[in-house]
């Protein structure tokens, strides 16, 4: 039975464990990391977004991760058209005097190194990322990359939000916020600075039929790409916790427009006690519906192969094609990460909670599967 929180409480008692697990359409927890109880080393945060253009085929992820022991920052250009992806980290040891994450998800966060700079500054419903790496590279060579992009929320907004311990350790939890359909309005630069606005050209993908609209300056081979607020969005992956060494989870996240409604979603499991909570959730306008259990049925042989999505209440039925698999692996002192991250398109049908059946056709997010031993 899933748990329902709609009152502000203290996420931590003075044992170091969750008050009460559940989820929540709002952050109603009070996070404060002087009463984690567990060893600082186990201590997990990060901020992650992702910002995808449907339409005009380009995207890019950004990561500031403080896993104690190393932090982990990160810009990620994906190119759909061409399924290219170029990807720029640092990583930091024992970062916690230079990556302060906040106990909520306003105020600044940032990072300046030798590969990238990166900085996070959240005021109320607005969301603005700045960033820089010289080091970049596009499908047809232009290196360096800088941008500001700009995410709105809607006011009145529902998010999911999620409070769950694990059952092996009572001071271990993850307390998470996702925040989807996050308007998109900004722009990033690949090449060299100072370029002029660039003209649109239609260009049709061959793998699957979607039309994609590439900015490009006029006689140059130099790029300048643009996120527009009615078409383009990005979402927030909040995460803060304490984490138990071994885990693996599946994570799928869409924010798009049908039929003129905002409509996205989070699915994920793998982590943790969900017996109170999961964070499987759909957004339309705004609002909530509530699913319980998911689950990805993957071919792990073959990440390329078509993915198929199902819940256990005959709620969501999605065929998932993947088209670029951002993949990564690290293995460094006590740091070992799988991961497997796909970007594509979906197709199929989910039904809210006042039943309404909202048919989705070829719409870009992503899904993963990822294991962790940190």
């Amino acid at each position: 039975m899933q748990n329902r929180i709609t009152k502000k409480l203290p996420l931590l008692d003075e044992k170091g464990h969750i008050t009460e697990p559940g989820w929540a359409s709002f952050p109603l927890w009070d996070y404060k990391r002087e009463k984690i109880k567990a060893p600082v080393w186990r201590i997990k945060e990060w901020d992650y977004y992702a910002v995808l253009s449907e339409k005009k085929g380009y995207g890019l992820t950004f990561t500031i991760s403080n896993l104690s022991y190393t932090g982990l920052i990160a810009i990620c250009y994906l190119d759909f058209n061409h399924r290219y992806y170029h990807q720029i980290d640092e990583m930091i040891f024992f970062p916690s005097g230079r990556l302060k994450l906040s106990e909520s998800d306003d105020g600044v966060v940032s990072f300046k190194g030798k590969k990238l700079s990166l900085k996070f500054e959240t005021d109320k419903e607005k969301r603005t990322i700045y960033f820089s790496s010289p080091f970049i590279k596009d499908y047809d060579g232009n290196i360096g990359i800088k941008g500001e992009i700009t995410l709105y929320e809607k006011a009145g907004s529902d998010r999911i939000v999620i409070a769950t311990p694990w059952k092996e350790n009572p001071r271990a939890f993850y307390y998470n916020q996702k925040v989807n359909c996050l308007s998109a309005d900004g722009y990033f630069i690949l090449g060299e600075d100072e370029l002029p606005r660039g003209r649109t050209e239609g260009r049709e993908s061959k793998e699957n039929n979607i039309k994609f609209n590439m900015s490009i300056e006029a006689g140059s081979g130099k790029n300048r790409f643009y996120f527009e607020k009615s078409e383009d969005f990005g979402v927030l992956d909040w995460g803060r916790g304490v984490w138990t060494y071994k885990n693996r989870w599946y994570w799928s996240s869409l924010s798009t427009k049908i039929d003129d409604h905002l409509f996205g979603w989070n699915l994920g499991y793998g982590f943790s006690d969900r017996t109170s909570a999961t964070e499987n959730a759909l957004f339309y306008d705004g609002k909530i519906s509530k699913l319980d259990d998911v689950k990805f049925i993957i071919d792990k042989s073959d990440y390329m192969k078509p993915w198929k999505i199902v819940d256990n209440q005959d709620r969501l039925n999605i065929d998932f094609l993947p088209q670029l698999n951002r993949k990564s692996k690290t293995d460094v002192v006590f740091i070992k990460s799988i991961q497997n991250q796909l970007f594509g398109s979906f197709n199929g049908y989910a039904i809210l909670d006042d039943g309404k059946r909202v048919e989705i056709k070829d719409k870009i997010g992503f899904a993963e599967d990822v294991v962790n031993l940190w």
